[in-house]
């Protein structure tokens, strides 16, 4: 089962809920509050963590800028709530856990976008 870093801006009740079902996840609001997202895409990378995020601007340091990645989970929700967070994050673990590294995946309530990234 891969790991992963909890981004910011999806909370930690997202952090919390994963590790009560027993996923290997660090919070970054934990680790360093506030950090730059090329600092929290470099210790994911270094640490080999995808990420989990709702923070669009990653995309861009991944694709425009080709900042090196393990992986990237974007929810991309119209209702983005703890609740929601946690049921299509946990949902994309458990269907994709073997795919999930050098992935760049867009989920919203209505699809699943998967692009490589190496």
């Amino acid at each position: 089962m891969p790991k992963f870093l909890i981004d910011e801006s999806c909370g930690k009740k997202l952090y919390l809920f994963l590790k009560e079902n027993k996923i290997d996840a660090l919070f970054a609001g934990d680790l360093f509050r506030g950090a730059k997202d090329k600092d929290v895409l470099n210790f994911a990378e270094k640490e080999d963590r995808i990420l989990i995020t709702n923070d669009k601007d990653f995309g861009e340091l991944i694709f425009r800028l080709k900042k090196p990645a393990t992986g990237v989970i974007f929810l991309r929700l119209k209702n983005d709530f703890p609740e929601s967070r946690q049921k299509y994050t946990l949902d994309i673990i458990k269907k994709f856990h073997k795919i999930l590294k050098y992935y760049f995946i867009v989920i919203t309530e209505d699809k699943i976008r998967i692009r490589k990234l190496k």
